[in-house]
């Protein structure tokens, strides 16, 4: 494809990876639906039936092949693509062990840690305070982002849709900085994604599985840390926080809400922005074109940002203040699904009269408005269930 211009390139591309992944993601969900490869529905749990995992490796599969004929293409190949794809194909590994048989937090990280190093130390890092500071701080973002897409995998088409806006910018940046060996990836990742969104838009057929939400999330995460190796300052932090800023918003969210109110950070629940969302009154797919709007904002201010069109200073503090206003509102929309309890009788002796009764009913009402919303989080460090 050397021949065509970047354009070109780009839309077929995502068109071929779009049609893959259409066609891979159906024989995989039969094949775990045959196997018992499924997210089964229980208390905390929106689905009401077994739903299949695996459709992350359908992504990864098509993102990977497109990227190795990247790499050995005429004018593509180079290192730094080489140990991305690799990383990445770790993470969809890691991820699909995960959803077979629940890993511990420390042996994920430490893996996640381990592939990011490699990227950082071969494809490079941005600048910001100079040393190797720079590069222990590109790696904790990079296993930050990876998990933070695990996180966001809580709803129907959350965690592709988010994927496909986000990579398809960061595809448009890749090839004007002259990459275009990570943009014919992004190009297949976003194709990917929106291929296999078929598949998981709401009501789902199939789950994205952790192989798929670590396999993105890193991939996007390393490629934005690639693509800013030459950033330096303000720069850096307003180009990364900007491109990723659902997903940060998200986490941040989720771990401050937990924090006051004194419940296990890493415990899974109905706590995310996009359950707020619904409890807001949204519908899930409107839910998810929020989501989705959000991050393609994000994505286009972090590519103006490269072109020098947005000043850096003055689009991080934008981003601060966008994010902060948001998780603030955020806030203020329950955590815990179903209406408040309201206030207890007064008996004739001037004490609340307690009914045993009343926590039945909120038990039951709290079960009921758990079924209208899908959250596959049973666990630390595995919010999405198998991360669908």
């Amino acid at each position: 494809m050397s021949g065509l211009s970047p354009f070109a390139t780009t839309m077929a591309v995502g068109c071929v990876a779009l049609s893959l992944g259409v066609l891979l993601t159906e024989p995989l969900r039969r094949f775990a639906l045959r196997r018992g490869i499924t997210d089964r529905p229980d208390g905390r749990k929106g689905h009401a039936r077994p739903t299949p995992y695996l459709g992350g490796i359908a992504v990864a599969v098509v993102t990977i092949g497109a990227g190795a004929g990247a790499a050995f293409a005429g004018g593509f190949g180079n290192p730094g693509l080489a140990v991305l794809l690799g990383g990445a194909a770790i993470m969809a590994v890691l991820g699909l062990v995960d959803d077979l048989r629940p890993l511990g937090p420390a042996p994920r990280l430490g893996v996640e840690a381990a592939a990011a190093s490699v990227v950082v130390l071969v494809g490079g890092h941005p600048t910001v305070f100079g040393g190797v500071f720079d590069a222990v701080l590109a790696v904790l973002w990079i296993v930050f982002t990876t998990n933070a897409f695990n996180l966001l995998d809580n709803m129907d088409g959350a965690a592709s849709s988010v994927c496909a806006a986000i990579g398809g910018f960061l595809c448009w940046h890749a090839w004007s900085s002259g990459q275009g060996g990570l943009g014919v990836v992004l190009a297949a990742l976003s194709g990917a994604s929106l291929g296999f969104l078929f598949h998981n838009w709401h009501p789902a057929r199939i789950f994205l599985g952790d192989s798929g939400s670590l396999f993105i999330g890193f991939t996007l995460a390393s490629a934005s840390v690639v693509l800013h190796q030459d950033a330096a300052g303000l720069s850096v932090p307003a180009g990364l926080l900007v491109t990723t800023l659902v997903v940060t918003l998200d986490t941040a969210l989720v771990m401050l809400s937990r924090y006051r109110e004194a419940r296990p950070l890493l415990q899974g629940g109905l706590d995310h922005a996009a359950h707020r969302l619904r409890r807001m009154g949204l519908t899930v797919r409107q839910t998810v074109m929020v989501l989705g709007t959000f991050a393609a904002l994000g994505g286009l201010s972090g590519a103006l940002l490269a072109w020098g069109v947005l000043p850096s200073g003055g689009l991080l503090l934008a981003a601060v203040v966008v994010g902060v206003t948001t998780v603030a509102l955020l806030l203020r929309v329950p955590s815990v699904p179903g209406p408040a309890p309201s206030a207890a009788p007064v008996g004739e002796d001037g004490h609340p009269a307690v009914r045993l009764s009343v926590g039945r009913q909120m038990v039951g009402q709290t079960a009921g408005v758990a079924e209208g919303l899908r959250s596959k989080e049973p666990g630390p460090l595995h919010e999405s269930g198998a991360a669908g």
